[in-house]
């Protein structure tokens, strides 16, 4: 069999018809089986020399665990209504009715707004001309308490019969527990704009996660994979080993979710982000689960620890979850100025982890163990958690 055939006969066994399009499912060509082995040997190629990995913890269930599932609205050349996934690296849409990594009931609540809009003659946002009023539908599910928010991304505040479309929304789906317009105006390749109204229901849904419950309201982050999320954090409480004595820092804290669940087991948490909205979601969830041992500071992780270490400041672990950039050498030096006893490393980029490892083993740090999650099944992506001691 020729190259180009095996490629072409491998096409046709992909169980998703637009998986060339889109490109978001890199190693759909896969068994699941196989995936796991080639995440594990990037991360021992990457990252082995620094020390010991755990094997790789995979997903009994890999299909459909995107609770947040995003569609860009748009029209064919025949100007019938299309919704869809951006095809990888363009703004074409590729439509798409249901995909194997989102929720399902996500999915169907986006193909219903697409056949409401005809019967309420709304036009989808034409990029080109600048014309028309639905540009995206962002859905978020509660995985473990089922709650939904639907947010509807308008070119305008103004929804055309608003409580009639709400109505008519709600028939063909009663599980939505909230609905909220956003109005992004702009000329823009982001997705949400800064005003929002709430049509319905109270405008943020809530999940459990690991004994505590967590706000999550349109721009909040919350890990996409539920059940791999517990695990991920599952590990990084079992490699920091809290006794109920130490002082945590959990820096990059976003809202919250990481340094709440550390909180039953420390004497102290501190949480340390630079988005204002963020911490207002970590402050938020810390009253919603009544902990009083975390305070959360609105700064530069980097800047706080170096604050923290000259004024005689005592940190014996800090969790560290940062971008895919990973840390920069200005975050790292304030981290070994500070010198905890522990520090337990959440990565979602083996390239930039393996880079970050390098300098705190040259600084001091031996890291002990290290475990891969996969977080994003069929996609390239790898998370990863290591727990370094002094």
């Amino acid at each position: 069999m020729t190259e180009s055939n095996m490629s072409l006969n491998t096409k046709k066994q992909l169980p998703c018809p637009v998986a060339d399009k889109c490109g978001g499912c890199h190693l759909l060509h896969l068994s699941y089986a196989e995936q796991l082995k080639l995440k594990e040997k990037r991360l021992h190629e990457l990252c082995g020399k620094f020390g010991k990995f755990e094997p790789i913890i995979g997903m009994e269930q890999s299909y459909y665990y995107r609770n947040k599932v995003h569609a860009a609205f748009g029209e064919d050349r025949k100007h019938n209504i299309i919704s869809g996934i951006y095809e990888e690296s363009t703004h074409r849409i590729v439509p798409v009715d249901s995909c194997l990594l989102e929720n399902q009931k996500a999915d169907a609540i986006i193909v219903s707004i697409r056949k409401l809009m005809k019967s309420f003659k709304m036009r989808p946002y034409n990029e080109r001309s600048g014309y028309g009023l639905l540009r995206h539908v962002l859905v978020r599910t509660g995985y473990f308490t089922g709650q939904i928010m639907v947010v509807l991304v308008l070119t305008s505040p103004i929804l055309p019969s608003k409580n009639n479309f709400v109505k008519a929304l709600l028939k063909e789906h009663p599980e939505i527990t909230t609905i909220v317009v956003n109005v992004n105006n702009r000329f823009t390749s982001m997705v949400l704009g800064d005003k929002e109204q709430v049509i319905y229901g109270k405008g943020y849904i809530e999940d459990e996660l690991l004994g505590k419950t967590f706000r999550i309201s349109s721009k909040s982050f919350y890990q996409v994979n539920p059940i791999q999320t517990q695990t991920l954090y599952g590990k990084a409480m079992e490699f920091a080993g809290l006794t109920g004595k130490e002082v945590v820092l959990d820096a990059y804290c976003g809202t919250g979710t990481i340094g709440l669940i550390a909180s039953d087991n420390a004497k102290e948490v501190i949480g340390v982000e630079l988005n204002k909205a963020a911490v207002q979601d970590a402050r938020t969830n810390a009253k919603r689960n009544q902990v009083k041992n975390i305070s959360f500071y609105e700064k530069d992780a980097g800047e706080f620890m170096v604050q923290l270490a000259s004024q005689g400041g005592k940190v014996d672990v800090v969790i560290m979850d940062p971008p895919r950039a990973g840390s920069d050498e200005a975050f790292l030096s304030s981290l070994v100025t500070l010198s905890p006893k522990k520090i337990v490393y959440i990565s979602c980029n083996p390239e930039t982890l393996a880079r970050d490892l390098k300098y705190l083993t040259k600084k001091g740090y031996r890291m002990k163990k290290g475990v891969g999650v996969d977080m994003f099944p069929w996609t390239n992506s790898i998370e990863a958690v290591c727990f370094l001691e002094k």
